[in-house]
């Protein structure tokens, strides 16, 4: 391989990763800009007299397979007798 074609494959490689670099680092701006509107969300549900803490709660609840949150509250309902709460 000559010095012109190894520095056209350095130079499209370098170009790749700058690009996937990029990519990268829009997303993650993108990240921070939906955990500070997730947040405002959040500062007017308290503003409004929402607990934050249950809704995120039901949150992630929503999130789980009807199954498994069935399975976690017939275990936590347990643990709840068993100390007598």
């Amino acid at each position: 391989m000559n010095d012109a074609s190894a520095d056209s494959t350095y130079r499209i490689s370098a170009d790749e990763l700058r690009q996937f670099i990029e990519r990268f680092e829009r997303l993650e701006a993108e990240k921070a800009d939906i955990a500070d509107a997730q947040k405002e969300v959040m500062a007017e549900a308290k503003g409004r007299g929402y607990d934050t803490k249950v809704m995120r709660k039901l949150i992630a609840m929503r999130k789980k397979e009807a199954g498994d949150l069935a399975e976690e509250e017939a275990v936590l309902e347990v643990y709840r007798s068993a100390l007598g709460m």
